[in-house]
């Protein structure tokens, strides 16, 4: 039993300095379609994760309540650690051609899109398992808690992510 906890807190330990040693990215990718958020460094990618999407994924998101996450470039651009979710990052979506579309349309753009992990208030495993394996997001990008520490870790406010289809 001794020995177990020894190599399981040595694995807890080198996932900690394994995040802490990721380089700073200066930029995110998302791809949709393939539900993967990357980050890079230098246009190389050097970490990739699954990730959870809007319940409707299909097309750019227009308007609040469309349940989609948004496509194209946008910033980072402040975080929360107290979210409901397991920490979140805001994406600036709209950007000034979404709100005029949106306008246009008589409508409200929505906002607040986040990349985040989990909700807190469902900590048990079988409800982390179902929600990694489906899109269940109101159009945020959400991925698994610890997969969150490591990109929280590895951008700074102000980097810019281009979401693509």
């Amino acid at each position: 039993m001794i020995k177990f906890a020894s190599i399981l807190l040595l694995c807890c330990m080198s996932f900690s300095v394994k995040s802490l040693d990721l380089p700073k990215a200066d930029r995110v990718l998302v791809k949709k379609s393939e539900r993967k958020l990357m980050l890079l460094k230098d246009g190389e990618a050097f970490r990739h994760y699954d990730i959870a999407l809007g319940e409707n994924p299909l097309g750019h998101k227009q308007f609040e309540g469309d349940e989609k996450t948004p496509e194209g470039s946008y910033i980072l651009d402040w975080r929360n650690q107290n979210s409901k979710f397991y920490r979140s990052i805001h994406i600036s979506y709209p950007n000034e051609q979404d709100q005029q579309f949106a306008l246009a349309q008589g409508r409200d753009p929505g906002g607040m899109i986040m990349i985040h992990g989990r909700p807190n208030k469902s900590r048990d495993p079988v409800s982390a398992w179902v929600l990694d394996k489906m899109d269940w997001t109101d159009g945020c990008i959400a991925v698994k808690n610890e997969e969150m520490d490591e990109i929280w870790a590895a951008i700074d406010n102000g980097t810019p992510i281009d979401i693509h289809p």
